[in-house]
């Protein structure tokens, strides 16, 4: 969550201009992904979509995609 908000920060956004954040995770058990999320946004809640997949980069365990509006 580090790099989207700097991203953000970059746009001059922030947190509370996400729409839409959808989470890809190898193993779909892995929830720890819950408590990264509600530490970041905090009482904010996008849209959210959380999937499980195999096709990320090798080493990667999750992969976000994140939409901010102006």
């Amino acid at each position: 969550f580090t790099i989207i908000e700097a991203l953000l920060i970059c746009e001059g956004l922030s947190k509370k201009d996400l729409v839409k954040l959808l989470i890809w995770l190898v193993d779909k058990s892995d929830l720890v992904i819950n408590t990264a999320y509600a530490e970041f946004l905090g009482n904010h809640h996008p849209a959210r979509s959380t999937v499980e997949s195999n096709l990320m980069l090798a080493g990667s365990t999750v992969e976000i995609d994140a939409i901010a509006a102006y």
